[in-house]
C-alpha cells in the first residue's frame, strides 16, 4: 500500500495529492484550518515582515475596486455609459438602501463615500472565494473583518461623545432611562457590555464565520468530487460535483448579502449614536 504524502499535520493528506482516490488506500484529504494557511510569497511568517496570498488578494481587490471606480467616473457624462450606469448603479444601492434607510439622506450623506467602500472593498473580498485561481475569500480571515469593525468601532464611538459629551455618550451607550427605576443599574450594565464589547466582536465574526464556513464547504465538495473519482465512487462524484455548483451559486448570494449586512450593521451604530437621548 503506498503511503500519501502528509501536510505538516501528519493527519491530513494534502488536498493537491491528484493520485488520493477512493479505493486506493489513502484517507479522504478533509478541509481543516491548514486549508486557510498560506506560506509566505516572500518573507518570512517566523518575523513580522511577510506577504502571503491574502494579502495579494487584499491588495488586488483594492486595486480592483478604486480602478473601475476611476474609470467609470473619470470623465462623467450625463448620459452615462455602460460602466458610468454600473458603477451609478452600485453607489446609489448603497447610497439610497442601506444609508438613507438607516439614517436618512440628511444625516447620512457625510458617510456615503465610507459606506460604499466598505460594501465592496467587502463584496469583492467575498468574490474571491469563486474566482479561479484565487478560490479563497480574504474574509474568511479574521484579521480582514475585524480590521474593518475597529474602522466602524472607532467612528462609531468618536460620533457617540463628540454628539453627546462624555456624561451624554455615556448615557447614550448605557440605555440610560430614569423612568426604568430599580432595574436602571442592570440595564445599563447589560447595554453598555453589549454596545462596547459584543457589538463589535459579532460585527467581525458574523462575516468571518459566513465566509469560513462557506469556503469550508465549498472545499469540501469539490475535494470529495476528486477523491470518488475511483471505480464505483464514480456515481457519488458526479452528485459530490453538483453540489459544488449548488454552493457556488449559493455563495455568490451569501457574498453579497454579508457585505449588505456589514454595512447595514455600520449605519445601524451610527444611528444610535446621533440619537438623541432622550
Amino acid at each position: 500500500m503506498k503511503e500519501p504524502a502528509v501536510s505538516a499535520d501528519p493527519t491530513q493528506v494534502l488536498a493537491f495529492e491528484t493520485d488520493c482516490h477512493i479505493f486506493s488506500g489513502c484517507g479522504f484529504p478533509g478541509p481543516g484550518l491548514h486549508s486557510f494557511l498560506f506560506e509566505p510569497i516572500f518573507g518570512d511568517a517566523n518575523s513580522n515582515v511577510y506577504f502571503n496570498k491574502t494579502m495579494l488578494l487584499a491588495l488586488l481587490g483594492t486595486v480592483i475596486i478604486v480602478g473601475f471606480f476611476w474609470a467609470a467616473f473619470r470623465k462623467p457624462k450625463v448620459v452615462p455609459g455602460k460602466l458610468q450606469m454600473v458603477a451609478e448603479a452600485g453607489y446609489d444601492f448603497v447610497r439610497r438602501g442601506i444609508v438613507y434607510e438607516t439614517l436618512g439622506k440628511r444625516e447620512g450623506e457625510k458617510y456615503v463615500p465610507l459606506m460604499v467602500s466598505i460594501f465592496f472593498f467587502v463584496w469583492m473580498m467575498n468574490l474571491w472565494s469563486i474566482i479561479p485561481l484565487a478560490q479563497f475569500p480574504v474574509t474568511s480571515v479574521i484579521a480582514y473583518p475585524a480590521a474593518l469593525a475597529l474602522i466602524v468601532y472607532v467612528l462609531w464611538m468618536s460620533i457617540t461623545f463628540k454628539r453627546h459629551g462624555f456624561v451624554g455618550g455615556f448615557k447614550n451607550l448605557t440605555g440610560y432611562d430614569k423612568s426604568l427605576g430599580g432595574v436602571l443599574p442592570l440595564i445599563m450594565v447589560i447595554e453598555f457590555f453589549s454596545n462596547v464589547l459584543v457589538r463589535p466582536f459579532t460585527h467581525a465574526v458574523r462575516l468571518f464565520a459566513n465566509m469560513f464556513a462557506g469556503h469550508t464547504l465549498l472545499l469540501l465538495f469539490t475535494i470529495a468530487s476528486w477523491y470518488l473519482l475511483n471505480g464505483i465512487g464514480i456515481a457519488y462524484a458526479g452528485v459530490s460535483f453538483v453540489m459544488v455548483i449548488v454552493m457556488t451559486v449559493f455563495e455568490l448570494f451569501i457574498q453579497a448579502v454579508q457585505a449588505y449586512v456589514f454595512v447595514l450593521l455600520a449605519c445601524t451604530f451610527i444611528q444610535g449614536a446621533v440619537a438623541e437621548h432622550h
